[in-house]
């Protein structure tokens, strides 16, 4: 798993399974066509669109000295009719 770091679970990613559409995060210097080579080769799935955006890193305290978190990519993989794959394991915090 080079390029997806681990699949997002929230009230808007929940929501858009129903569409099969999948929420993951990505690492930020990858690209879209290498997400989309990736998840069609690794699920055999067929991928018709993808939908990706740049969040902001949180700021970190340590002691006095504030910090910044990097930033990351997530992507929304849109799946043909059809084809659906396996929840990705989920991050913990």
């Amino acid at each position: 798993m080079d390029g997806i770091k681990y699949a997002v679970f929230t009230d808007k990613s929940i929501r858009l399974l129903g569409k099969n559409q999948y929420t993951s995060n990505v690492e930020s210097g990858s690209t879209r066509t290498e997400i989309k080579h990736w998840v069609e080769l690794f699920f055999g799935v067929k991928v018709i669109a993808m939908n990706s955006h740049r969040l902001p890193g949180r700021g970190r305290r340590m002691g006095p000295i504030m910090g910044q978190t990097m930033h990351y990519r997530r992507m929304i993989i849109t799946l043909q009719p059809g084809y659906s794959i396996p929840p990705l394991r989920k991050k913990r915090t």
